[in-house]
C-alpha cells in the first residue's frame, strides 16, 4: 500500500524523494516500501538536504537507506555529513564506508582511519586512469587481439578498480573503451556475428548414469549435513533485531548495547543457550519433536546447553502429569536437558520488573472487565485507566498481589501502542487475577504473569542466545523486543521457523486434549493418535521420528503440509535395520533334498528387500540343511501354465537358497494326502528356474 502521509514539515515523502534526484517512477517504487519510506525520509533530513541536493548526492543518500549496516545506526549522521561535503562521492567509496562501519559497530572510531579506508581526500587524475587501463592492456593484449570486442570488459574493469579503487568508474569505462577501440579499431563482420552455440551433448545411457550415479553419488548441500548452519553465533548479537514502528515516537531499532552483550558472553562463556520451552498442559505431539530437534539440536551442534523449562503460567490447565510425561519423553526421544526449569522459579524476579515497568511509565493497572478490553483492542481504543497516576498503579498492584481485588476486577497491562499495525502491540496484558494454586509454586502467589510478558523476561534472565519458536508467533517479535528494551534487559537472538503440519493428522493440542477428555480415544498414548507416547506405543522408534524431522529442515516455508508417508518411509528405514526377521512356517510340507550330506550352510539372507547388497549389516545368517520346510500351498502334484510353484519334474528357486528339482513325492495311506517331497539342489547355481518360493524354515536335525 503506497503511503501519502506527509513528512516533516508537511512535506508528501514523494515531493521530497523527487528533490533529491530520484525519478517519479523510482520515488513512487519507493513509497509501496514503509520500511525504505522511513529510513529514506530520516536519512533526508538527518543529512539537512530536505530543500534538494543534486542527483549523485541523492543516489548515495539513497544507498544508504537501503544499505547501511544495522549495528551501525549511530554513526549515520557522520557519514551523511562525509557525502553531503563530497567528501565521500563514489559508489566505491561507500561501499568501504559501509565495510568499515559494520566492523565498528557502535563503538567509537579513528577519523583518521575511517578516511584512510574510504579514500576521502584521494584525487585520482586522468593520468592515473590512463597508466592503470595501459598497464592492463599491455598484460592482456594477446588475450584481447584473440577475442577482440568480445573481450570481456568487466574483468577489465576489474583490474583497474583494484589497481585505482577510488577512480571514477564513468571515466575507467570510457577510457577502456576509447583504448579498445585504438586497440582494435572498427567492429568488422565477423566481431558482429553471433557466438556459435555448441552442440548439446547427447543424453547420457540409463546404464551409463546409474554407473555415474553409482561411482559418484551427488554430494548433499550443507544445509543437508548441518541445518544449524543459518543461525549466528552468541557474539554476533549485537546487531538490530528487528525495527518496530510506532503511530507516535520514532522507530525502535532492538539491540543490544557492547556493554549488556559483553556482560551476557562473560556469564554465558560465548556458549550457545537455547530452551524447549512447554506448556504442561497435555502430552507433547510430533510437532514438539521438531522443535525439540531444533532447540536441543543447535546446542549439541555448536557444544552449548538447552534448558527444558515449563511454561507454567497458567494454574488451571497444568498437571503433575504433564510435567512428569515431558520429562520421561524428552529422555526417549534421546535429549538431555542442561537444566530443568519452570517459569515459575522466577515468579518473584518478574513481580520485582512489572513493578519497574510501572515505575517507568510503561505498564498501568486496567479495572476494565474482559470483554471491554476485547472490545476496545478490537476498536484500537486506549483503555480509560492508561493514563492513570503511576503512583496510583503501583498500589493497585500491590492490592492484587494481596489478593484485595476480586478475580477478572483488574489486570497488570503494557502501555505499548494502540495504534500499531500489529495487534500484538494493543497493550497486553502482562498480569492477571487467579485464585487458584499452583502445582509448582504452591498457594503463594494469586496473580499469574502471562505468556507474553513472562517469557522474553525469563529468556533474558536464563542468558538464552537463541529464542527459536514456530512462525505463529512472529507478530510476537515486536513485543517481545519492546519489553527487553522497556527494561533494559539483554535480547535473546529470535527466530521463527515453521510448524509442522502432517497430512490427515490431528496436531492441536487444544483437539487433542477434546478427543481424549472425552472419551474418543484410549488416553494421550492411544496408538491412533500423533502424540509422542501414542507413536511409542504404535512401535515406532525415537531415532526414526528424529531422522524424519531432520529430513524436514529448518525453513520459514509456513503452511507446508508434509504427507503421512515421509514419515512412514522413516519408520520403515529404521525398523527394516533394527527389527529382527523371522521366516515361519504356517502350513509346513516336508523337502528332503536327496544330493545333499547332513552338513549345515550358513546363507545370506536380506534383513529386507531393499536392503544394499554392499552392507554386511543389512545381511544375516540362515541354515540351509538336508530338510527343509516350503508352505504347502507352494506345492501341486498336477503343474499348470498359471501355477509358479513346485510340482514333479519341476524347478524353482528357493529365495536366498539354491534352485531344487522335484524328484519324488511321498503320499500318505490315502493316496491324496502329502507327506514330504524329495528334490536335488543345484549347488552351482545353473539351473535358471523362473519361479522364486519362500523357503520357510529349516530343520537342523
Amino acid at each position: 500500500m503506497v503511503k501519502n502521509e506527509s513528512g516533516s514539515g508537511g512535506e508528501k515523502p514523494l515531493d521530497l524523494f523527487m528533490k533529491i534526484g530520484l525519478d517519479e517512477r523510482t520515488a513512487k517504487n519507493t513509497i509501496a516500501n514503509n520500511k525504505v519510506t522511513a529510513n529514506l525520509t530520516a536519512v533526508i533530513h538527518e543529512a539537512a538536504v530536505s530543500d534538494g541536493c543534486d542527483r549523485a548526492v541523492g543516489n548515495l543518500l539513497y544507498t544508504v537507506a537501503t544499505k547501511f549496516p544495522a549495528n551501525a545506526l549511530v554513526h549515520r549522521p557522520t557519514l551523511l555529513k562525509y557525502i553531503v561535503l563530497s567528501k565521500i562521492k563514489t559508489p566505491a567509496q561507500l561501499d568501504a564506508a559501509f565495510s568499515f562501519l559494520a566492523a565498528t559497530a557502535s563503538d567509537k572510531f579513528n577519523v583518521d582511519e575511517f578516511e584512510a579506508a574510504c579514500g576521502v581526500g584521494i584525487e585520482v587524475s586522468l593520468e592515473d586512469i590512463e597508466n592503470a587501463v595501459n598497464e592492463i592492456f599491455v598484460e592482456n593484449k594477446a588475450a584481447i587481439l584473440e577475442q577482440r570486442y568480445r573481450t570481456n570488459v568487466g574483468e577489465l574493469f576489474g583490474y583497474v578498480r583494484k589497481k585505482q579503487p577510488w577512480a571514477d568508474p564513468k571515466i575507467v569505462k570510457q577510457i577502456i573503451d576509447a583504448k579498445l577501440y585504438a586497440l582494435l579499431g572498427e567492429k568488422t563482420a565477423a566481431d558482429n556475428e553471433k557466438p556459435t552455440k555448441k552442440k548439446k551433448e547427447k543424453p547420457i545411457k540409463a546404464e551409463e548414469k546409474a554407473i555415474i550415479q553409482e561411482t559418484a553419488p551427488p554430494k548433499p548441500s550443507e544445509e543437508e549435513i548441518n541445518p544449524y548452519l543459518i543461525f549466528p553465533s552468541p557474539g554476533d548479537n549485537f546487531k538490530v533485531h528487528t525495527e518496530i514502528y510506532f503511530s507516535d515516537r520514532p522507530v525502535l531499532r532492538a539491540c543490544n548495547s557492547k556493554e549488556i552483550l559483553d556482560k551476557h558472553l562473560k556469564v554465558t562463556g560465548g556458549k550457545v543457550f537455547t530452551r524447549f520451552p512447554p506448556e504442561p498442559n497435555g502430552y507433547l505431539h510430533i510437532g514438539h519433536a521438531k522443535a525439540m530437534f531444533v532447540d536441543f539440536g543447535l546446542a549439541k551442534e555448536r557444544g552449548g546447553n538447552c534448558y527444558l523449562r515449563f511454561d507454567d503460567t497458567n494454574p488451571e490447565a497444568e498437571k503433575k502429569e504433564y510435567i512428569d510425561h515431558i520429562e520421561e519423553i524428552v529422555k526417549w526421544m534421546g535429549w538431555e536437558p542442561f537444566k530443568i526449569t519452570y517459569t515459575s522459579d522466577y515468579f518473584q524476579e518478574l513481580y520485582e520488573l512489572a513493578v519497574e515497568l510501572i515505575r517507568r511509565g510503561h505498564a498501568y493497572v486496567d479495572q476494565q472487565t474482559p470483554e471491554e478490553i476485547k472490545e476496545y483492542r478490537e476498536k484500537k481504543m486506549n483503555s480509560p485507566w492508561r493514563d492513570r497516576p503511576i503512583e496510583e498503579s503501583l498500589k493497585l498492584f500491590d492490592d492484587m498481589k494481596r489478593g484485595m481485588i476480586d478475580e477478572g476486577k483488574a489486570t497488570l497491562r503494557m502501555k505499548q501502542d494502540m495504534q500499531s499495525d500489529n495487534f500484538n502491540m494493543y497493550d497486553l496484558i502482562a498480569y492477571r487475577i487467579k485464585f487458584t494454586p499452583h502445582p509448582h509454586a504452591g498457594d503463594k502467589w494469586c496473580i499469574y504473569p502471562s505468556y507474553d510478558y513472562a517469557h522474553c523476561i525469563v529468556d533474558s534472565l536464563e542468558n538464552v542466545t537463541h529464542s527459536l519458536c514456530t512462525l505463529e508467533f512472529e507478530t510476537r517479535r515486536a513485543s517481545y523486543y519492546w519489553l527487553l528494551d522497556a527494561l533494559g534487559l539483554y535480547q535473546p537472538y529470535v527466530w521463527e521457523y515453521s510448524r509442522l503440519n502432517i497430512t490427515n493428522t490431528v496436531m492441536s493440542k487444544r483437539k487433542l486434549n477434546r478427543l481424549v477428555t472425552e472419551k474418543w480415544v484410549d488416553g494421550w498414548d492411544d496408538p491412533r493418535l500423533m502424540t509422542l507416547a501414542g507413536l511409542r506405543r504404535r512401535g515406532v522408534t525415537a531415532t526414526s521420528i528424529n531422522a524424519f524431522v531432520r529430513g524436514i529442515g529448518i525453513t520459514r516455508s509456513d503452511c507446508s503440509m508434509i504427507r503421512l508417508d515421509r514419515l512412514e518411509y522413516h519408520i520403515r528405514e529404521e525398523l527394516n535395520k533394527a527389527a529382527t526377521r523371522t521366516m515361519v512356517v504356517l502350513n509346513p510340507l516336508k523337502v528332503v533334498i536327496t544330493n545333499m550330506d547332513a552338513s549345515i550352510m550358513e546363507l545370506d539372507a536380506k534383513k529386507w528387500p531393499d536392503a544394499p547388497g554392499d552392507d554386511a549389516s543389512s545381511f544375516y545368517k540362515v541354515p540351509f540343511s538336508k530338510v527343509v520346510y516350503i508352505e504347502q500351498s507352494d506345492f501341486r502334484m498336477k503343474d499348470s501354465k498359471d501355477y509358479y510353484g513346485l510340482a514333479p519334474g519341476k524347478s524353482v528357486l528357493l529365495r536366498y537358497a539354491f534352485p531344487i528339482k522335484c524328484t519324488k513325492v511321498i503320499s500318505g495311506e490315502d493316496n491324496e494326502s502329502i507327506l514330504e517331497v524329495h528334490a536335488e539342489y543345484d549347488p552351482s547355481k545353473n539351473t535358471k528356474p523362473k519361479v522364486v518360493i519362500l523357503l520357510s524354515g529349516f530343520d537342523k536335525h
